[in-house]
């Protein structure tokens, strides 16, 4: 009597260790090499090495680094260890043969290791006639997937063929085939004999009829190949026939137009010749062709480009100045620098053009002088803006062989001007980044090296292009973020911030006249009153720039716009009706713009305050004096700041407390400082053991704002005394400097910008070091008129003007 198929001749229950199994499943009767990584699995395989060389492999169900012991399906494979080989890396690379198909019965972890009691299913060898018909048809169906052209071994193939069983067939077939994951677990995890077949027939099928289709594409492409081959050849034939006929001169590529053009356009020797052979070649080429496409491309972006032309240059100074004043208030170092260049340009025609770096805060002028110096100047104007820039290609461009390649916005920007001699303006230069795609800045160093800028070579043009006669003026808030060796390319030229003189003198010269035009007010409808320009600064702006002065008077001119439109609107409402009584007419629609000539006003404090609102609330910056208080100035990117420090005393055991935000090297001053009044102190009527009994709190105000530099220094020193000897500190008086141990006050930068803030927050008075004397002749007169400045190079005698009125 055959027993069923899907009955077991007989049933093996076993413990044995366990590897769950990712990205590979192996079915009995396969001898398949692995690798073992994991710490886990190693165990597993040294217990099994140690007794019978028996392992479990089972599936994992998650692609896991740390699987737990449910984490696998419940049917696995036997496998018996061959051989291991250690890697140096630790992992091991593992040579096993599948025995059989086994179902879990219990997985636990036991000693560090995954175990699973398992039981056999081996089934019986007896056939019965419906399954060895579905045998035949999984056979055929695998004799067309090797018809497709799919490579399985000849040691496969003859297995395949003298499999008796079922489940034997099955899982030959599966594991010498390149099925898809999820398949063959489907197949491995299939218990019922029959199903595995029907599963299988239809999976080969499916590859059978995908492979088809492949190779139905396949020749439909190879077809498409010989078409275009076809067709080469019929226009090369085309060509010869028109030379019969007379028709010769048809010029389908463009290269006979590109070869006229670069024979009359004036190049360089080197550019011509580049650009001759590439014609040349282009003429060879068929139009549709991918490369004549690019090639095409290239020529004209070569016969585009300025080359030798050069606009006519202003060369009067006296004309120059005029234009720089009627542009700009005060910035007398940038004009008197283009006046410079253009009376060297008298003398010598070829002088090199120069490379400026404007620095300074926002809204203070440096992107609106780029483009007054190239109106004095009498040549193009190109402006770019390299923020956020981080791919080198963009200033040196793509290969051309690239899809979509151009050249690099220095090339593309220089097509623009169509000269060889523009103001070409790098705004914003201190933003550029570096990432995986290459640094902009080191590429900017051809650009901006007067030495090597005459031969500056974009990648897409592949020849070398003069940028020597172009005046680049590169803007920047700050120095820090600019490479060093692309700084020391450039001309510094600082463009500090503004006093509320300067601020209302450019308001008054610039600001309304500009924005009265922008908000559609004639002018003489609209002035201000002084004091009410002197008001909005004070009250509504406090930033070194003038951007936010602009958006004020802007706001103050709609409302007036405003106003004017609604009173005219009134007149004009009143004479339609007035006119459809008399002559019993309908009123006719208005037309705009309206005519507001006889619309006058004068803007006064009160008008201000009604137009913008009242003036928003500021934690004022000077405080009431206090022991512990005191003010020191600081440099930031939007311009100069004033920086108060407090000094607490708490009991404690000299501890020194630091808070407000506080980088290394402020830090460290506070240490200086500290020291300083520990060896210096008696002289300065501190108690020497101040810091045996007292714990020290420095803060600085606004602590989530990063404060860093020496310059805080004096400030800190000054603080810690009036702390220690209980005296306020002289009265508006503010301060900066960098002290040292040795009783020295050393200079500090940014002294222009720091009067300017303490002038803007009403001090009378600046101390700072002795060597900074010779920065006051930067500060405009109205600040130094107006303060009082202390110079010193010793930190005892700046103490001793600190606290000279203190009480």
């Amino acid at each position: 009597m055959k027993l069923p198929i899907n009955s077991l001749r007989k049933k093996e229950r076993m413990e044995l260790p366990l590897i769950p199994m990712r990205e590979l499943i192996i079915f009995p009767h396969m001898v398949s090499p692995f690798f073992v990584g994991r710490d886990i699995s190693k165990k597993a395989i040294e217990e099994a090495m140690a007794a019978d060389r028996k392992i479990l492999l089972v599936p994992q169900k998650s692609g896991s680094d740390h699987p737990d012991a449910e984490d696998v399906h419940k049917i696995g494979v036997q496998a018996h260890i061959m051989q291991i080989l250690k890697l140096p890396d630790g992992s091991i690379r593992v040579l096993a043969e599948a025995k059989q198909r086994v179902t879990l019965k219990k997985s636990f972890e036991k000693k560090g290791i995954f175990r699973a009691q398992v039981e056999t299913l081996d089934l019986a060898p007896s056939v019965t006639q419906e399954m060895a018909s579905r045998m035949q048809a999984v056979h055929n169906s695998f004799q067309k997937y090797l018809k497709t052209g799919k490579k399985v071994s000849r040691n496969n193939i003859d297995a395949i063929k003298k499999a008796e069983t079922p489940d034997k067939l099955v899982d030959l077939i599966t594991g010498a085939v390149d099925f898809k994951l999820d398949k063959k677990l489907d197949l491995l995890l299939e218990i019922d004999t029959a199903k595995r077949l029907e599963n299988l027939a239809i999976t080969l099928e499916v590859e059978n009829e995908v492979k088809a289709l492949q190779n139905d594409i396949d020749q439909r492409v190879k077809k498409r190949i010989e078409q275009t081959q076809k067709e080469y050849f019929l226009n090369e034939q085309m060509k010869e026939i028109q030379k019969e006929l007379g028709n010769g001169d048809s010029d389908p590529s463009g290269s006979k137009e590109l070869l006229a053009e670069i024979e009359a356009k004036n190049l360089p020797e080197e550019v011509k010749e580049k650009a001759l052979k590439e014609a040349k070649r282009l003429g060879r080429l068929q139009p549709m062709a991918p490369e004549a496409g690019i090639l095409r491309t290239y020529l004209e972006w070569i016969v585009d480009l300025p080359w030798t032309e050069i606009s006519a240059e202003n060369k009067d100074i006296i004309k120059a100045e005029k234009i720089l004043n009627a542009d700009h208030y005060d910035m007398q170092k940038a004009k008197e620098r283009i006046l410079d260049f253009i009376a060297v340009r008298q003398l010598k025609e070829t002088t090199k053009g120069p490379i400026l770096c404007l620095v300074g805060p926002p809204g203070t002028g440096k992107t609106s002088l780029g483009r007054s110096i190239a109106r004095s100047l009498g040549r193009e104007f190109i402006r770019i803006s390299l923020g956020g820039v981080r791919d080198e290609a963009e200033i040196r461009g793509h290969r051309k062989t690239y899809i979509g390649a151009l050249p690099g916005k220095i090339i593309q920007s220089m097509k623009k001007a169509a000269t060889i001699n523009p103001v070409f303006l790098l705004d914003e230069i201190d933003k550029m980044s570096s990432d995986f795609r290459g640094d902009p800045a080191a590429a900017l160093l051809e650009v901006l090296d007067p030495e090597q800028n005459a031969t500056f070579m974009d990648h897409y043009l592949e020849v070398n292009y003069d940028l020597s006669k172009v005046m680049f003026v590169t803007t920047a808030n700050s120095l820090h973020p600019i490479p060093r060796p692309l700084l020391d390319r450039m001309e510094i030229i600082q463009i500090p911030g503004y006093t509320e003189f300067e601020k209302a003198e450019i308001a008054k010269q610039f600001i309304i006249q500009k924005q009265q035009k922008e908000n559609g007010l004639d002018k003489g409808i609209l002035s201000f009153d002084d004091e009410a320009i002197r008001y909005i600064i004070q009250h509504y702006t406090m930033e070194s720039g003038v951007r936010n002065l602009e958006r004020r008077i802007s706001q103050v001119m709609r409302k007036i716009a405003r106003k004017a439109l609604e009173e005219g609107t009134q007149i004009l409402q009143e004479e339609r009706i007035k006119s459809s009584y008399e002559y019993h007419t309908y009123p006719t629609p208005f037309k705009y713009p309206f005519n507001l000539g006889g619309f006058r006003y004068h803007v006064q404090i009160k008008d201000v305050i009604e137009f913008l609102g009242p003036p928003p609330k500021r934690s004022e910056v000077k405080q009431e004096l206090r022991p512990g208080l005191a003010y020191g100035l600081a440099w930031t990117e939007v311009g100069g700041t004033v920086l108060p420090v407090e000094v607490s005393l708490l009991k404690g055991k000299g501890n020194l407390i630091l808070t407000g935000s506080l980088g290394d090297v402020m830090k460290e001053s506070a240490q200086i400082a500290l020291s300083f009044l520990r060896s210096h102190g008696e002289a300065l009527g501190i108690d020497p053991d101040f810091y045996e009994k007292n714990d020290i709190h420095i803060h600085f105000p606004e602590g989530a704002i990063p404060k860093d530099g020496p310059s805080a220094g004096i400030t800190m020193t000054c603080a810690l005394t009036s702390a220690l000897t209980g005296k306020n500190v002289k009265k508006d008086i503010a301060m900066t400097g960098e002290v040292t141990l040795t009783d020295r006050l050393l200079p500090i930068g940014g002294v222009k910008e720091k009067v300017l803030a303490a002038h803007r927050n009403h001090f009378t008075e600046v101390l700072l070091p002795q060597e900074n004397e010779q920065d006051l002749d930067e500060l405009p007169m109205e600040v130094r008129r107006g303060m009082t400045f202390q110079f010193t190079d010793s930190v005892q005698e700046a103490l001793k003007i600190l606290f000279s009125e203190s009480s």
